[in-house]
């Protein structure tokens, strides 16, 4: 079996502790998921962001050809899920 995606496992490990996510966008934010999975290579996570952007939910899930972590974003005034960024580092925040 293929290696599992390094940011994603590195997400995985970290939770459920806030976790710091750098975006190709050059945004970067802390958030805490309440969940995170792997189904062989394909993952999963949702959550919220701790520092800013509270009332909105993320949801994190691997691309296609599994090479990518899109974050999405669901806020309480819209509809649907909309792409933030693609996640390029994790590391866990600080306490």
């Amino acid at each position: 079996m293929p290696d599992l995606h390094p940011i994603a496992k590195r997400i995985h490990n970290v939770q459920p502790r806030p976790v710091r996510l750098e975006l190709d966008t050059g945004e970067s934010g802390i958030f805490e998921f309440s969940s995170t999975e792997f189904f062989q290579r394909e993952f999963r996570g949702e959550g919220v962001r701790t520092d800013a952007d509270r009332d909105a939910d993320f949801r994190l899930i691997s691309s296609d050809d599994y090479e990518r972590i899109p974050l999405g974003r669901s806020g309480s005034d819209e509809e649907g899920w909309s792409m933030v960024g693609e996640v390029v580092a994790a590391e866990r925040a600080e306490e």
